[in-house]
């Protein structure tokens, strides 16, 4: 009787501890979701919630104010039309074309001097340690900050041009900044500047994932240096490639600050790209349709350009 006893005194504590095990397992499973809920449901209103607020717009015939009457893609149409059918070319043109320019040359100047930073990094050379946040401190900047300090550095009264007139270089003359032909040269300049050194971190890091056993292995089949990276450090290096494009493919869209600050815009709107043409329209021309459609424009632009890098990405992993 007694052993009875002490069996179910000894069985009764740990079936009353099992309800308040499982709530507490219960909590600490909840916890993270309940801490992400409110920035979840923030997202969910102020981007997704608002994006799908501008393509709505887009279809009306919002002015100054949001339009609830839906008018048909009018919008599209005068876009199109500014693009292909404007004589002289309109500022959307000169917006589109820009990008063409600044997208190409950010993009392929970026990934080319970043690859090569990264490829002199690797030689294990001395003072890497403090090379390595000299070419990552650009950007660290603000794109605000990298716009003003190139603004007075290309600036023909007291940047460079100015300088080098005062060393006695008077035949000299750099005033791109002030050109309208050559106005979005000098952003691109600024652009690479700035995110060139990140883009050495994203190769560097690639290049130190590489088996050395593959180099090594390569070189006493008597591969020259030039091959070595062509035919194997290049290849490898594949995934950071596409990375770095989208990110700075995403960058360069995107780009609005480094305009207004290093240019005003240009001359005549001249170094105009599709974000400032977007806001130049939605809040100073009172033509909201036309800068929501410029808006999604780039989103679908966006879009075209990160949801293959996705797919690849979401198909590679179950292999």
């Amino acid at each position: 009787m007694s052993t009875v006893a002490e069996t179910s005194m000894t069985l009764t504590p740990e079936h009353d501890s099992r309800p308040s095990a499982s709530v507490r397992s219960r909590l600490q499973d909840a916890l993270p979701k309940i801490v992400l809920a409110p920035s979840f449901a923030a997202t969910i209103v102020f981007v997704y919630g608002f994006i799908l607020w501008t393509i709505y717009l887009s279809f009306t015939n919002s002015k100054t104010f949001p339009s609830y009457a839906i008018t048909g893609p009018r919008a599209y149409q005068r876009l199109w039309r500014w693009t292909f059918e404007s004589d002289p070319p309109s500022s959307w043109y000169t917006s589109i074309t820009n990008m063409g320019i600044f997208g190409f040359l950010y993009i392929f100047i970026c990934l080319a001097l970043g690859l090569f930073l990264a490829i002199l990094l690797d030689q294990k050379i001395r003072g890497e340690g403090m090379l390595r946040p000299i070419y990552l401190y650009p950007m660290a900047l603000s794109f605000i900050v990298t716009g003003v300090a190139w603004k007075w550095f290309l600036d023909p009264g007291l940047g460079l041009e100015q300088t080098l007139h005062q060393w006695g270089w008077t035949s000299f003359h750099f005033d791109w900044i002030k050109n309208k032909d050559f106005v979005i040269y000098t952003v691109v300049i600024a652009g690479v500047w700035q995110a060139s050194g990140f883009i050495m971190a994203m190769f560097l890091a690639g290049l130190r994932g590489i088996d050395g056993e593959i180099m090594k292995a390569a070189q006493i089949d008597g591969a020259t240096t030039f091959q070595l990276y062509r035919r194997i450090v290049i290849p490898l290096l594949r995934p950071v490639f596409l990375s770095a494009f989208i990110v700075l493919a995403h960058l360069a869209i995107k780009s609005y600050d480094l305009v207004v600050a290093l240019t005003s815009g240009g001359p005549g709107g001249s170094a105009w790209l599709p974000s400032n043409f977007m806001y130049e329209y939605t809040f100073k021309r009172n033509e909201m349709a036309v800068g929501s459609a410029s808006a999604v424009i780039m989103l679908m632009t966006i879009t075209a350009i990160i949801v293959p890098y996705l797919y690849s990405e979401l198909r590679e992993k179950p292999r």
